[in-house]
């Protein structure tokens, strides 16, 4: 009889452990951040970082995302400003005839109708009509990082395709280059001869694919376009309007962050580990024994880890920092190990 009953707690004991064992009672409830930051790759601390990207996750006992929140900080006057905080102010002066940018390594910048004071040009439009019919336009071409602008005097037929303005004849002009890390190195704006702003590059198709433009071709008219920045026409003739502006394609870093943010709501942290499918060949290559991206390439690898056209998690931005971002969130929720973190290129 005793025997019979330790045989029972024996086996109490291993069906227990194995019990112990499977089950995953890992509780994962909470909210964790992580962060990337400008040149970790060359030594710099999270403390010493002049811009950084933070990820705030709120995950439940099973690790589903409730809540997400992606913020890109930069350090301006001693003051930590998102860069996604979409406000700005602009003046335009229609004396101004815009000029074109010197490119290359002796890059000048040209004459601009438009005065902007916002954080960040990514994807930015603006558009003002004179009061004698002079339409200032400016668009911010994705892949170039370059101010496009159009200046169409009274009368202007704006019948005309999109097609028919291009560098070359004059009907575009890139005036100033926002940002030099753009995925389109300029040498020579002929190198862009008899092409639309609809196709400076096959990625530049970001501009109509969503969004603002979404749906407009190069065989839709001038006043279409213009329209869609809210300009009203009457008798095909645009109405003066003071200045217009807002933010093209997925809508600036604040749209890309909030389609990430919606993206991860809903994933299970635990089984979705990363935002970059690092199995992708070309990106793979390019990550070094010591975990970072885009530092020392093979041939065949690549720098960027992109795909404007399908985004990656939701969003058109380079998406290698973001992800460390979000992976460093996951270590502090115990999901990844530190050494787990791929730290992409920043």
């Amino acid at each position: 009889m005793i025997k019979k009953r330790y045989l029972i707690l024996i086996l109490i004991i291993v069906v227990s452990t194995i019990s112990g064992c499977t089950g995953d009672e890992t509780d994962y409830s909470g909210t964790y951040i992580g962060y990337s930051w400008r040149a970790e790759s060359k030594g710099t601390t999270l403390e010493e970082a002049t811009q950084k990207i933070q990820t705030i996750l709120t995950l439940d006992e099973d690790g589903v995302i409730t809540d997400a929140q992606m913020i890109f900080w930069k350090l301006i006057d001693n003051h930590w400003v998102s860069r996604q905080g979409g406000d700005a102010t602009v003046s335009v002066d229609f004396s101004v005839e815009p000029t074109v940018t010197t490119p290359g390594e002796n890059y000048e910048k040209g004459q601009s109708m438009f005065t902007i004071q916002t954080v960040d040009l990514m994807s930015f439009y603006a558009v003002a009509v004179d009061d004698d019919g002079t339409t200032a336009v400016l668009i911010l071409e994705p892949t170039t990082r370059h101010q496009i602008e159009m200046k169409l005097k009274p009368g202007y037929d704006y019948d005309k395709t999109i097609a028919e303005l291009t560098i070359d004849n004059g009907g575009l002009v890139p005036t100033v280059r926002a940002s030099s890390h753009g995925l389109v190195h300029v040498d020579n704006w002929s190198d862009f001869d008899g092409k639309d702003i609809f196709h400076f590059n096959p990625f530049a198709r970001v501009l109509n694919a969503r969004g603002t433009f979404q749906g407009l071709e190069s065989t839709s008219t001038i006043q279409e376009l213009i329209e869609r920045m809210g300009v009203t026409f009457v008798n095909g003739q645009p109405e003066p309007t003071d200045e217009m502006h807002g933010f093209h394609s997925n809508g600036g870093w604040a749209g890309n962050y909030n389609s990430i943010e919606n993206y991860l709501i809903g994933k299970n942290a635990v089984e979705m580990t990363s935002l970059v499918d690092w199995s992708t060949e070309r990106w793979i290559n390019a990550v070094n024994d010591d975990n970072f991206f885009g530092i020392d390439v093979e041939s065949g690898a690549t720098k960027t880890a992109q795909n404007s056209l399908d985004t990656i998690a939701g969003a058109t931005v380079r998406m290698s920092r973001e992800s460390t971002s979000y992976q460093r969130a996951l270590v502090n929720a115990g999901i990844l190990k530190e050494s787990e973190v791929i730290k992409g290129r920043f």
